[in-house]
């Protein structure tokens, strides 16, 4: 008996899913250290099953070997910027958790997560745990698919993404990334900064008070105190990084 295979589909399949495994190893919540790699490579293969028949649209011809692993490697690097993107975007809640450590004194708490792969205090930790687990709750991994689908339109999987789109989204990313950061812990940076200053005029008044040793215990209970509401906006939060994601993936497509 004998099976015929169409291969431009197997190859146009193959080529979708080095671009989806690559995206899923770099783009949160999908990086996350504690699903194993082969679970990641399951869904890559699943997920490129699904998308085959938008990856083999326009897609007739079987490339030759030099040509396929070229395209191999083009279908890596489009996947691989594009989760490069989606995480820059959400780096902005491990930079606001990282400001509210250094601001309220947690920092020298500093360590590394293997699971998250990034290194901070217990609120950098803290919120990006909460700002991954809001992912799989809310759906927005399902729109962070949905915006990785959308690429195989614009990009088929035998093209090559135009560089200069990608620097161009670059800079506009790191610096979202920094506003974003900044208005998330922006209100308790300003009180415990506020606190500082209080405790500087304390100091002048009364010198013997020694007032700054007595600071960093006020300045612990003012950040679990005031920390409360920037994790009730959280949701909202991570519902507007989403939509920030797509944008920037949809406009390097």
């Amino acid at each position: 008996m004998q099976i015929a295979l169409n291969m431009a589909w197997v190859e146009a399949a193959m080529l979708a899913g080095v671009r989806i495994v690559a995206f899923l190893i770099i783009a949160p919540p999908f990086s996350f250290g504690a699903i194993p790699l082969r679970i990641k490579g399951m869904l890559a293969v699943a997920l490129a099953i699904v998308v085959a028949p938008r990856a083999t649209d326009g897609y007739t011809a079987s490339l030759e070997t030099g040509p396929f692993l070229l395209a191999l490697v083009s279908q890596l690097i489009i996947g691989a910027l594009l989760g490069f993107f989606v995480f820059l975007v959400f780096s902005a809640v491990q930079s606001a958790g990282n400001l509210i450590d250094l601001f309220g004194g947690f920092q020298i708490a500093q360590a590394f997560d293997p699971q998250m792969l990034l290194s901070g205090a217990q609120f950098t930790r803290l919120m990006q745990m909460i700002a991954l687990g809001l992912l799989f709750v809310s759906g927005g991994y399902e729109l962070i698919l949905g915006g990785l689908f959308r690429t195989f339109d614009a990009i088929p999987v035998d093209g090559m993404i135009n560089m200069v789109d990608p620097g161009n989204m670059l800079i506009t990313g790191l610096s979202q990334m920094f506003l974003a950061s900044v208005q998330i812990a922006g209100p308790l940076v300003i009180v415990l900064f506020l606190a500082d200053v209080g405790l500087g005029l304390l100091t002048r008044v009364a010198p013997a008070l020694n007032a700054f040793q007595l600071g960093f215990p006020l300045k612990i209970l003012i950040t679990l105190l005031v920390g409360g509401v920037i994790f009730l906006a959280l949701p909202r939060l991570t519902g507007a990084l989403v939509e920030d994601a797509m944008t920037m993936v949809g406009g390097v497509s």
